[in-house]
């Protein structure tokens, strides 16, 4: 990326910014929250052999292990306050696709884990080299904002081999968005629900062969190359009552502002269908979804917004912000829905490619990535702005 070219955009994006009126859009509609449903599946036993038969690293252990550093970049967004960008091969790599973005500031309060300062981005693997990896999560060091440090993690999934030992696969899913809620590190599942990753085990393993996963014959365990693997604990299936088509789990994120805490899930949509906005309380003290004595964690809002192409989303004091993308030749939309009100478009605000969103309370920042190889950073804005 042409860091002049960059600063350029950014400041053009700036002038538009300000030029450009906010635009009312439609009216969005509200839909009954009830009828739609998750429940967890139960946690995976599988775990406990495996924490036997690898060696297990703590969160500030991988996080301070970093193997590549960000660069300084100036992405082309309105009221940007933060950003960075990845290594030239990670910028320009075709089959690795970065999506979700989550903080230590959605883990706790506080804004660390363990001491800890950090940024978790989801990356898919879009089977482009002839291999499917799966989905893998970057850890970056942010304790020092003007150099950044990170190493990617694999995620996976345990299971029993048809010799009956504990091993772990790829998970093959778009990991649209994601957030992290004390030791759990919840990814969106598009069809299905969410994934629920721990981060109480987080291995170490072999990276003495870049095209095995999990246990190998001579008892060693793999993982694509990769230093660390982090295993799915159990996921969430969802399902509705009344006849209500089921919710494309497109991305995520968390709301702490919200009383209680609680998940802001959405959907992608093509130009011309109708996207849908989702709220589900969160216990502080499980770090799991809110359920009724039927083990079903059930909506607490939904809207019909009807923003096409929505790529994230997140809520902040009851105001939502959404994210959407013009496709790789256009600078990105922000958009703001009060419930009750109408959804109001702040037309090209954000970087091509913007994707999932996330919200920094103490910083008053609404973090965000772009996808596009060739152009692909991590930035913050100012929520206050919008």
């Amino acid at each position: 990326m042409n860091k002049y070219r960059t600063v350029i955009a950014g400041v053009a994006a700036a002038l538009v910014a300000s030029i450009l009126p906010a635009v009312p859009a439609q009216a969005a509609t509200t839909l009954p929250a009830a009828n739609f449903r998750l429940k967890a599946t139960s946690y995976s036993g599988l775990i406990d052999d495996l924490d036997a038969a690898l060696p297990n690293v703590s969160v500030p252990t991988v996080v301070g292990d970093g193997n590549r550093a960000a660069t300084s970049c100036s992405p082309a967004a309105a009221n940007r306050v933060a950003a960075f960008c990845w290594n030239t091969g990670d910028d320009d790599v075709a089959y690795w696709v970065p999506q979700g973005i989550t903080t230590t500031a959605d883990a706790y309060g506080e804004a660390t884990y363990e001491g800890s300062t950090a940024v978790l981005v989801s990356w898919y693997d879009n089977g482009a080299d002839g291999i499917d990896r799966g989905i893998r999560v970057s850890f970056v060091d942010y304790a020092t904002p003007s150099a950044p440090t990170y190493r990617h993690v694999l995620l996976v999934e345990p299971y029993t081999t048809s010799a009956g030992q504990a091993s772990f696969r790829p998970v093959n899913l778009h990991a649209g968005g994601m957030f992290w809620y004390g030791h759990h590190l919840y990814v969106a599942a598009t069809s299905s629900g969410f994934r629920v990753f721990d981060l109480r085990h987080l291995w170490q393993t072999s990276t003495t062969d870049g095209s095995a996963i999990g246990r190998q014959s001579d008892g060693s365990y793999q993982a694509y190359g990769y230093k660390y693997v982090l295993p799915q604990a159990f996921a969430y299936n969802q399902s509705t009552t009344n006849g209500h088509e089921a919710i494309r789990f497109s991305f995520a994120s968390l709301d702490r502002t919200s009383t209680p805490d609680s998940v802001v899930v959405g959907e992608y949509a093509n130009p011309g269908a109708g996207s849908r906005l989702f709220r589900f309380p969160i216990d502080y003290t499980t770090r799991m979804l809110t359920t009724a004595s039927d083990g079903y964690a059930r909506a607490a809002e939904a809207y019909d917004v009807s923003v096409q192409s929505m790529q994230g989303a997140t809520a902040v004091d009851g105001k939502f912000y959404l994210s959407t993308s013009d496709g790789s030749g256009n600078a990105g939309d922000l958009a703001t829905f009060t419930p009750g009100g109408s959804v109001v478009m702040h037309y090209d605000v954000l970087p091509i490619g913007p994707e999932d969103f996330s919200y920094w309370p103490a910083k008053g920042q609404l973090w965000s990535l772009t996808e596009y190889a060739g152009n692909r950073s991590v930035f913050a804005v100012r929520a206050s702005a919008y």
